[in-house]
């Protein structure tokens, strides 16, 4: 039973991250995202995906390894906005 519950919750908690994912990957605008909290939150989804592995729970292992690799895209795009914002573009740097 705790698998099941587990995995409706990993698989309710990657599916709401999706559309944020989703947006930011078509339009490349990251202007409404926090730089600082995209970086905590690729470092948390990593450490839980850590943890999966380490007390292999595959709801665990499975959602933060999809949501980790898609945080990661999503956070790299806001560097690389934030880098062309500081050289005179309109990307707020936080």
């Amino acid at each position: 039973m705790a698998d099941y519950i587990g995995s409706v919750a990993a698989f309710l908690t990657t599916a709401s991250f999706l559309p944020q994912a989703i947006l930011v990957l078509r339009t490349r605008n990251t202007e409404g995202l926090s730089l600082i909290m995209y970086a905590m939150f690729t470092a948390g989804i990593t450490c839980w995906l850590v943890y999966g592995l380490m007390i292999q729970s595959l709801p665990i292992t499975v959602a933060n390894a999809i949501t980790v690799v898609l945080a990661a895209i999503i956070l790299s795009i806001k560097i690389r906005n934030t880098v062309t914002a500081r050289r005179g573009h309109s990307e707020p740097l936080i």
